[in-house]
């Protein structure tokens, strides 16, 4: 029993002092039509770690979230990386995205994006790929919702390109 006793507590002990990562890559994006702005609302949400390491690994830089200090360089960093690895058309029109800013918690990371104005969207397409520079089993999973019709989809890499018809 004290062998058992030891051995649960230099497990634990062992653990305590190691950071344990997620075993997978994924995120998801919202892509909401909003019929009194007649524009597109996206919301982007991803693990922190994951996203902080992409951008750093992208732009060769040293950025970090939760860290008050990093934020004017964050928001350049994201809206670039969201103009990069996001595009979106509707109508067959690719619409301007522009990036509205992030919210941050302990663990993941909010990325708000707003498109230009489009009327009655029928068919929507996005190309999504958040992520990909960095993990070649990144998962996004994508709600587009028009006129409180949503339709999901999940796109993995090295796929990106998705299509609905509303």
């Amino acid at each position: 029993m004290k062998n058992l006793f030891f051995f649960f507590s230099v497990l634990i002990l062992f653990f305590s002092f190691t950071e344990l990562k997620h075993p997978y890559h994924v995120g998801s994006v919202e892509i909401n039509y909003n019929q009194k702005s007649k524009t597109f609302e996206m919301t982007g949400r991803f693990f922190l770690d994951d996203l902080e390491n992409g951008l750093n690994n992208k732009y060769g830089k040293s950025l970090h979230f939760n860290d008050p200090k990093f934020k004017p360089q964050l928001n350049e960093a994201l809206k670039n990386y969201s103009a990069e690895y996001f595009k979106l058309k509707a109508n067959n029109k690719l619409l301007n995205v522009k990036f509205i800013g992030y919210e941050e918690d302990q663990e993941s990371i909010n990325i708000y994006l707003e498109s230009e104005k489009i009327e009655n969207p029928k068919k929507v397409e996005a190309a999504v790929s958040f992520l990909y520079n960095l993990f070649d089993d990144q998962i996004n999973i994508v709600h587009i919702i028009v006129n409180g019709n949503r339709k999901s989809e999940k796109v993995t890499y090295p796929n990106r390109y998705l299509f609905q018809q509303f």
